[in-house]
């Protein structure tokens, strides 16, 4: 959630990063710092707890200016939010940088300087760079080949600006885990966690690819790759038109938001993996102790978050081992409730303000949990801040009430939080390392999915007159059967249930008929003979089934049965794949019926009232 703003101009920077820090500012913080090298060849820094206004009335208090800086809003992974760990870092009063993400062998490192003569004045990760380069600088000349030399030795995520007293005018960046931009101006440059921040100052940007270092001045950049070739990427101009406020090419908010998933899958992962895992300490800086004494979980959510965390209890009690209890918040917070020993409560809410999931999260500190942990998309919602630990799901606004990539990337944080637990109770390196990869390849998959657009509009025109469906899913499909329904009714006001596929034949089947459309997610799994043998109840009884099914499913169509064929993948993430289509075919039937699709009749984003 940290966010690095930089500068090198012909002009003070001064104003210029802080407007930035201030448009980052949605991303979350606990405290902010700026850094500059003034006229006199000297670097000034200030730094402040809480908002960027504060570190506006530090820099009043004893101004200062300069052409070269860097700057920082920082959300604590390592060490409590203080002064002392708020970034800019510094080593020799002549050497500063900005981190984003997460250096996962900073404790070795932090030995070794230690041993060196370094004195550490912080908790951070951060802080073993700038000294690791600063020691380094003293056998190379050439401040970027130092930079260069200290990234070989960093295991983990980085994002990092760096300026020094004694190599006036650059100002070096390197990126790997975490993202990073570059603003093309005149006579100036500009680096940014988010291009967004210098929209101010440039609509030019150069997007820098993993492994990357760049070095910045007046009049030149300069770009090595993870090979140490230099490389040339090319210019893109921002289009202002895509901004998150505004529809830009499409009808509805809706439908862009289902279209944002893959890069909105990104932006969740960003920082928190690397090639040999999970970085666990984005959860927070008490998340290991925490998740060390972790033996159970409780989970509580409302509507399309609950489904979300039913998934969840899918994975944590298959794949950690764990006992895993959820509940809808509105029940859980007004009856006598017990928690099992060393329970993490975890809430999971889009907006962090909803009513009955603040109210329930308010009830557990006083039932005796271990600890308490918000999944949320906005940074300093009241859920967040009155919780042990919190992680983003990046996700960006949301403006369509009828939530789409929010539940995505509920669903990828999820599974991170599987990973971390699962490290305590078996979980082999080699399983981590494949789930892993496997979500680095998951925003790919997606796009193949979103390119079917076409085909599900097809399937949607049988909906037109339709006034009730039936929903159906086996294991963590379940959950996703019933999101897929919530969104149909939502939108279309078509009264829409979902059941677990082997429920038909004890009550269910008495509705089917040619009027009550059957919508089932078949994903290619050890459930897929038993949903076949359901799918055959439904069409002896003359149902009309619409499939949405793996490619090698031996499903095809047939009359009354009409099949999607999905891209291959793997059993974990089928949840987070299949809800696309159903996202799709809800947004096109709608769209059939003419109703308002991204405010549909009497509901609201954010649910404040019980």
């Amino acid at each position: 959630m940290c966010g690095i703003v930089g500068g090198i101009a012909k002009r003070e920077v001064n104003e210029i990063l802080v407007e930035g820090l201030r448009r980052l500012e949605y991303r979350g913080y606990d405290s902010a710092g700026l850094a500059v090298l003034n006229d006199a060849g000297h670097i000034d820094r200030c730094r402040r707890m809480g908002k960027v206004i504060e570190l506006e009335n530090g820099i009043k208090e004893r101004p200062f200016a300069g052409n070269m800086g860097i700057a920082h809003t920082r959300w604590a992974t390592h060490g409590k939010p203080s002064e002392e760990n708020a970034h800019p870092h510094m080593s020799s009063e002549r050497l500063v940088i900005v981190h984003n993400g997460i250096i996962e062998n900073h404790e070795q490192l932090r030995r070794e300087l230690q041993g060196d003569g370094y004195q550490f004045a912080s908790q951070t990760d951060t802080e073993v760079i700038v000294h690791l380069l600063h020691k380094n600088l003293q056998k190379i000349s050439s401040l970027t080949d130092a930079v260069k030399e200290t990234i070989q030795s960093l295991e983990g995520a980085y994002a990092l600006g760096v300026i020094s007293a004694d190599h006036p005018g650059i100002l070096v960046a390197a990126r790997q885990g975490s993202p990073l931009v570059i603003g093309v101006g005149s006579g100036e440059h500009f680096i940014a966690s988010d291009q967004l921040a210098l929209l101010q100052v440039t609509d030019r940007f150069i997007f820098l690819n993993e492994g990357d270092v760049a070095e910045l001045s007046t009049d030149h950049v300069h770009v090595w790759d993870k090979d140490n070739a230099e490389v040339v990427h090319d210019e893109t101009l921002f289009e202002h038109k895509m901004g998150s406020a505004d529809k830009g090419e499409y009808r509805h908010y809706m439908m862009k938001e289902i279209f944002e998933q893959p890069d909105v899958i990104r932006n969740c992962l960003e920082g928190r993996i690397s090639k040999n895992g999970l970085l666990e300490q984005a959860f927070g800086i008490k998340a290991k102790e925490v998740f060390d004494q972790t033996q159970a979980v409780q989970i509580i959510a409302c509507g399309t978050s609950y489904h979300s965390g039913l998934v969840a209890k899918y994975w944590i009690e298959s794949m950690v081992g764990i006992p895993c209890q959820i509940e809808v918040a509105s029940e859980y917070r007004y009856r006598k409730t017990v928690a099992l020993p060393n329970s993490l409560f975890i809430t999971i809410s889009q907006s962090g303000e909803t009513a009955d999931t603040l109210a329930a999260l308010r009830k557990s500190k006083e039932i005796g949990f271990l600890a308490s942990l918000s999944v949320c998309n906005v940074p300093g919602s009241s859920l967040v801040r009155e919780s042990d630990l919190a992680i983003m799901t990046n996700a960006g606004p949301e403006i369509g009430v009828a939530s789409t990539k929010a539940f995505t990337s509920q669903l990828v944080v999820l599974m991170l939080l599987t990973i971390a637990l699962g490290r305590r109770h078996g979980m082999v390196p080699q399983v981590e390392e494949e789930i892993v990869a496997e979500l680095t390849q998951l925003p790919q998959l997606v796009e193949k999915t979103l390119a079917m657009d076409d085909d599900i509009k097809q399937m949607a025109n049988a909906f037109a007159e339709k006034h009730n469906s039936l929903f159906l899913g086996r294991g963590a499909m379940y959950p996703i059967a019933m999101e897929g329904a919530l969104k149909l009714k939502e939108i279309s006001y078509i009264h829409a249930e979902a059941y677990p596929a082997g429920e038909l034949k004890h009550g269910p089947l008495a509705l089917v008929d040619k009027d009550m459309p059957i919508v089932t997610v078949a994903p290619h799994n050890g459930m897929l003979d038993k949903l076949k043998s359901n799918l055959e109840e439904v069409r002896a009884r003359g149902g009309q089934l619409f499939v949405f099914a793996d490619e090698r499913a031996d499903v095809e169509a047939g009359e009354g049965l009409e099949v999607l064929k999905l891209p291959v993948i793997s059993e974990l993430l089928e949840p987070i794949l299949y809800i696309i289509p159903l996202q799709l075919f809800s947004y096109h039937v709608a769209i059939l019926k003419g109703t308002d699709v991204d405010q549909p009749r009497n509901l609201a984003k954010s649910v404040t009232v019980e």
